[in-house]
């Protein structure tokens, strides 16, 4: 696993649990203390946010099969993300039923967002897959043609050689012959 992924991983899960503890109190607060809360939270959630966002670009970095349990740790990690921008609205709204309304509008905004995300981590996976076949494609066709050149060559030379053996045997078979000429008359 990735030791910059680690990194990231340990300062969310350190935030994550800081902020718990914090929405937990603001809770039981009131007034300004609670308002002082909230923005502290809020700053929080933001930087959890940066953390994942972080943690999703070092994951798509590593090979498949790190890439893989990465995702799936990041995706716990949203979904817990998720549940505490759900209790910091719940905390700030006034009115339980507005909350309980504003979270089940947000949860079928987030059901499409979480489709959306896998159907591009699936493109992106075709797209890589796409790309190392026609890498594949283009390094044989590269190799198919250096062979071609390379049998051309080899008939060339072969065509060559059987030239000069030819030569060498007519030669051969007149220089015969003339010795034989040579010889009837002596």
């Amino acid at each position: 696993m990735s030791q910059v992924f680690e990194g990231y991983e340990r300062q969310y899960c350190e935030l994550s649990a800081n902020l718990t503890k914090k929405c937990n109190s603001a809770t039981i607060l009131d007034g300004e203390q609670k308002k002082q809360k909230v923005s502290e939270i809020k700053a929080g959630l933001d930087d959890a946010e940066a953390l994942i966002r972080k943690m999703d670009l070092e994951a798509r970095s590593l090979p498949p099969n790190v890439k893989a349990t990465l995702l799936a740790k990041l995706r716990e990690y949203k979904s817990d993300l998720n549940n505490l921008k759900t209790e910091v609205k719940r905390i700030t709204s006034g009115n339980a039923n507005q909350a309980a309304r504003d979270e089940l509008l947000e949860s079928g905004m987030a059901d499409a967002n979480m489709v959306s995300a896998d159907q591009r981590q699936r493109l992106m996976m075709s797209t890589d897959r796409l790309n190392r076949s026609s890498d594949r494609i283009r390094d044989s066709r590269k190799t198919m043609l250096e062979t071609e050149d390379l049998g051309v060559s080899i008939l060339q030379d072969l065509h060559q050689q059987r030239q000069s053996l030819l030569h060498a045997h007519d030669t051969e078979q007149e220089d015969s012959d003339y010795n034989v000429k040579k010889d009837e008359q002596e």
